[in-house]
């Protein structure tokens, strides 16, 4: 069974995201690729209309 090279994963953060995604894939930072697909956007005043972020971390060949 291969171990998941690359997850897509969404968070109220860039940085929330990011952890979760290390946490899901069981390694640490320094061993994938980060990119960020989209930042959170947050609704005006409490309303509705706010995104979450949402980043794709992929582990690194060789780590």
């Amino acid at each position: 069974m291969n171990p998941k090279t690359s997850i897509e994963v969404e968070g109220n953060s860039v940085e929330e995201a990011i952890n979760k995604a290390l946490k899901d894939l069981g390694v640490s930072r320094n061993k994938v690729k980060i990119e960020v697909v989209s930042e959170e956007k947050k609704g005006l005043f409490g309303m509705p209309g706010a995104k979450p972020a949402k980043v794709r971390v992929t582990r690194l060949e060789g780590k």
